[in-house]
């Protein structure tokens, strides 16, 4: 049975505090866009994804996600966990020596749920064009599903794949952007101005899905089912998820300064005192 909205809305407050708790063990890691796609991957893998038990790299038979965003790790590894690909407490090996769980997701470690390695930028999509190709050589119906930054997207090997996509009419992929107009340097339109995405995914033969609250379950809930209702005619689907980095914690908010900065005690209090805790610690 699939968890009704504020069972959800529960859930994305306990991984906040696992996002918070992991970057403050090890003072490292990158809890800004963690926090901001919280209620997303919560709600992907909760709700809208169709998984099947257990876990294997084919992916056959059941619905796929590739993160190409690696550093946000710390919102994955809590949402695999939470979601039963392996022991809540490993949270606790987070980035450390011989862990399952490094900064950047790997697939030597055998961590369950993670499909590749991710800490370079822009190779996402690619990896993802060959599963869904895939998935159509061996007839298998379900979707592949992936999560990108905005930033990200100034790196080139993602227009050559989003171009691919449309070409070979790769219609059993949805392509999610974070769209929060930050990233480690600084706002995304100072660094290097992008223009419309939104005119660039449809210039390019894309179907294009915008969640403006992004940071809202029932919105997340409405406008993947919106995406997931285009896909099977012909496009691939790109939806673009308007989130806030750092959402949850006022002081990470509106600013690109928690990228990849950990909370000290005092901070780490404060961000939990805003997110009562729900489910219990790992």
């Amino acid at each position: 049975m699939k968890p009704n909205t504020q069972q959800l809305i529960d859930l994305t407050t306990q991984v906040r505090r696992d996002i918070l708790r992991m970057v403050h063990a090890v003072n490292s890691g990158h809890p800004g866009g963690s926090l901001g796609c919280t209620e997303f991957l919560v709600a992907l893998y909760q709700a809208i994804m169709d998984r099947k038990e257990g876990f294997d790299m084919d992916g056959l038979g059941e619905d796929v996600f590739f993160l190409s965003n690696g550093h946000i790790s710390p919102v994955f590894y809590s949402v695999l966990a939470r979601s039963g690909y392996f022991p809540v407490s490993e949270l606790a090996t987070f980035r450390l020596l011989n862990s399952r769980l490094q900064g950047h997701p790997t697939t030597h470690e055998g961590l369950p749920g993670v499909r590749i390695a991710s800490g370079s930028l822009g190779q996402g999509l690619s990896v993802a064009l060959g599963a869904a190709q895939t998935k159509r050589l061996k007839g298998d119906k379900h979707l592949v599903y992936t999560l990108h930054g905005d930033g990200e997207l100034q790196e080139g090997q993602n227009w050559e794949a989003i171009m691919y996509a449309s070409a070979y009419k790769v219609d059993n992929l949805i392509a999610t952007v974070d769209v929060n107009g930050k990233q480690i340097d600084g706002p995304t339109d100072e660094v290097l101005p992008m223009g419309s995405l939104s005119a660039k995914f449809i210039a390019f033969g894309w179907e294009v899905v915008e969640i403006i609250a992004g940071n809202n379950i029932e919105a997340i809930l409405a406008g993947m089912a919106e995406a997931k209702a285009k896909t099977g005619n012909g496009k691939p689907v790109c939806v673009l998820l308007h989130t806030e980095m750092g959402n949850g914690v006022d002081f990470m908010m509106h600013t690109h300064a928690w990228h990849g900065k950990a909370p000290n005690d005092a901070q780490l209090a404060q961000a939990f005192e805003q997110n009562a805790a729900t489910l219990g610690d790992y």
